[in-house]
């Protein structure tokens, strides 16, 4: 079962969509179930992430996570927004089913 917030990011995806001259990308997959996730970044002078974006091929929970994650980094700086883990991503979205816990990675 999966908890509103779940729903809510997968009907209503934040950020989604591509980046015209982004300061950087980054493309990660999961091997376990095929989802590929492709995050799009524009950062400041000062290290600080002004905006992210992305573009998932996968599950309703990858999508879900990969939009949570754009919306958790905005506003952080480089280091802050690496130390965001998948932990953070799911607590944020107030859990994921067992078997779902993996889509939560693609945002590590």
């Amino acid at each position: 079962m999966y908890s509103e917030k779940v729903m809510d990011h997968f009907s209503n995806p934040r950020n989604v969509g591509e980046m015209e001259n982004p300061s950087g990308v980054g493309t990660v997959g999961n091997a376990k179930c095929g989802d590929i996730m492709r995050m799009y970044l524009d950062i400041d002078e000062n290290g600080v992430i002004r905006e992210a974006k992305f573009k998932t091929f996968g599950c309703g929970a990858a999508v879900a996570t990969s939009s949570m994650a754009t919306e958790l980094v905005k506003g952080k700086t480089i280091q802050e927004a690496l130390e965001v883990t998948n932990k953070a991503v799911m607590e944020a979205l107030d859990g994921l089913p067992p078997v779902k816990v993996h889509c939560s990675l693609l945002a590590e």
